[in-house]
């Protein structure tokens, strides 16, 4: 197959057409040797005579004809999806879009995708990034934008969309003697094991996370890292450590081992947020800006976008 080219494929077609090697030419902007090289290559590499050549006619043999009946439709198909893709490099579009996140996604934002797809045409690729790399992923190219936790001080990302602030829990195990408390002082979190990231975030991403001491400067011991939200809740049903988990995924990942308490005192709230490369912007990615604030607006936790995200929407 990587001897065919396109160009032996699109000459045959219009030849079919033409019937008529001088027309043909004409039609391609080639000269009729060319022409005729390039159909007797493709015969060469299909092994067959695909047209019967005389001094007075042009036609299709009976495999030629066959040939061309079921190499068609393949030939369109992907001159349209060629097309496509020159029209969106050209304006800038993308038909899909890949977004990571971390942990779960929850129904305001599955319902902005689901209406990008809807009404913008844009399909969403999905895919859980590592809890402790939230920005290599869009920073290498590999993914176009993703859902991460705040703080994002990163020169070259864009923060499109920053959600409302959710309160952060301390979750244990269902038999820990803190399991049972209405709420927890931050500074009882000295007196825990912690469960922290893995990965190659900044080390203010990390401290974000899990603080190094106490707001009173105690230290918090962190001695057990994770990749995933999922190995965090595992190791706190074990028992030995404990993690800081935000409301929202208090609320959906609910289990018989494990409760969430409210911790008192905390200085940092947890947000999330939408972020993509800003050499990478897109009309794409604006819209789906757009979509999360309205969907969050219409939910009661409206929440503005950035200026200079809010100017290229205004300007749309």
């Amino acid at each position: 197959m990587n001897q065919v080219h396109i160009q032996q494929i699109e000459c045959l077609l219009v030849l079919s057409d033409e019937l008529h090697f001088g027309r043909t030419a004409e039609r391609l902007g080639l000269s009729q040797s060319r022409v005729s090289q390039l159909i007797t290559a493709l015969e060469r590499h299909v092994g067959v005579r695909l047209v019967d050549r005389t001094s007075r006619r042009v036609a299709l043999s009976r495999f030629g004809a066959q040939f061309v009946d079921e190499v068609r439709p393949a030939y369109e198909s992907l001159s349209t999806v060629i097309g496509r893709a020159r029209e969106r490099a050209g304006s800038g579009t993308l038909s899909r879009l890949s977004i990571g996140f971390h942990g779960s996604v929850y129904e305001e934002i599955t319902e902005a995708f689901r209406r990008l797809r809807a009404d913008h045409e844009v399909t969403m690729a999905l895919s859980e990034i590592p809890l402790g790399s939230p920005f290599s992923g869009v920073l290498d190219g590999r993914i176009d934008a993703a859902v991460v936790e705040l703080p994002v001080d990163e020169p070259a990302l864009t923060t499109g969309y920053r959600f409302p602030p959710q309160d952060r829990l301390l979750a244990v195990a269902a038999s820990h003697p803190l399991a049972a408390a209405g709420r927890v002082p931050v500074e009882t979190l000295a007196a825990l094991d912690l469960v922290h990231p893995v990965g190659d975030a900044p080390d203010y991403w990390m401290t974000a996370r899990v603080p190094r001491t106490t707001p009173e400067g105690t230290p918090i011991r962190s001695t057990a890292g994770i990749t995933t939200v999922q190995e965090g809740l595992a190791l706190v049903a074990s028992g030995a450590h404990s993690m800081l988990v935000c409301r929202p995924l208090a609320d959906r990942a609910v289990r018989g081992d494990v409760r969430y308490v409210p911790v008192e005192g905390l200085e940092e709230s947890s947000q999330l947020a939408l972020i993509w490369r800003t050499d990478r912007t897109t009309p794409q990615l604006i819209t789906l800006a757009r979509l999360l604030r309205e969907e969050f607006t219409s939910a009661g936790s409206e929440k503005s976008l950035p200026p200079e995200v809010q100017e290229r929407i205004d300007g749309t």
